[in-house]
Parts: C-alpha cells; structure tokens; sequence
C-alpha cells in the first residue's frame, strides 16, 4: 500500500505545480484565465439593446511538452477553463451563441511564448428536419 500511497503525492505535487501555473490564487486569476477574459471583452458583439454576444469556442495552443504534461497529469484543465468563461460572462451579461469550449492543443511556439489563444462566435449547429415537406 506504501507505493501507491508514494505515487499519489508524486502526482498530487505535479498537479499542483501545473496548475499553479494556469491558475494563481483567487485574487490574481491564472494569466491563461485573464487572457480567455480578455477575449470575450475584446470581442464583444452588441446584437440588441440588452444582448452582448461573445466568443464560445477557445482553442489555446500550448508548447507540445507543456501540451503532454497537462493532458496526462490534469484531464480536468478545459472543463475548468470553460467555467471560468461562464462565470467572466455570467458577471458581465454576456451570451453565447452556442455552448463554450476550450480545447487545449499543441502547437509549436517562439521561444518566448509559452501559449497563444484564439477563439470565434460559434453558433450551435443546427441538425437537418427529418420528415416530409
């Protein structure tokens, strides 16, 4: 039982390593947090008086390393990303075309860049009528 018990805290001290590096503590969010934040402001679409539509797909491109770290040790990293969209949104009014994602890929990256984030409005498809007309 000693091992596992060994192998837990090598994986509880690597997940919290990684996420301290997306996220900071609550009164500072996580630079990649701000960054998606930053999107949906500076994007903003104004459609009707009271209706300001934002970015709802996020693709963040991660140094292939980081990108295999996070998605080995930390399956839970986009889900978390999609809640803080949600919530920046919710605080703002802000809606969404369709349902928000994040996906987290690799992507080779300058030295100095560590990841990089685009996003677009992206409507919920819509699925073909079956019957007669």
């Amino acid at each position: 039982m000693e091992p596992f018990t060994t192998a837990e805290l090598v994986m509880e001290r690597w997940t919290n390593t990684l996420w301290g590096k997306l996220f900071r503590p609550k009164e500072r969010p996580g630079e990649v947090v701000e960054v998606l934040r930053r999107e949906c402001d500076d994007n903003a679409l104004i459609v009707g008086r009271q209706r300001v539509v934002v970015p709802n797909a996020f693709v963040i491109g991660l140094a292939p390393e980081i990108h295999h770290k996070l998605m080995t040790h930390t399956p839970a990293v986009e889900p978390d990303l999609v809640n803080q969209v949600r919530r920046h949104a919710a605080e703002k009014g802000y809606t969404f075309a369709g349902p928000v994602a994040v996906e987290l890929i690799p992507a080779p990256h300058e030295p100095t860049v560590r990841f990089r984030v685009s996003s677009r409005i992206a409507p919920v498809e819509r699925q073909p009528r079956s019957g007669t007309g």
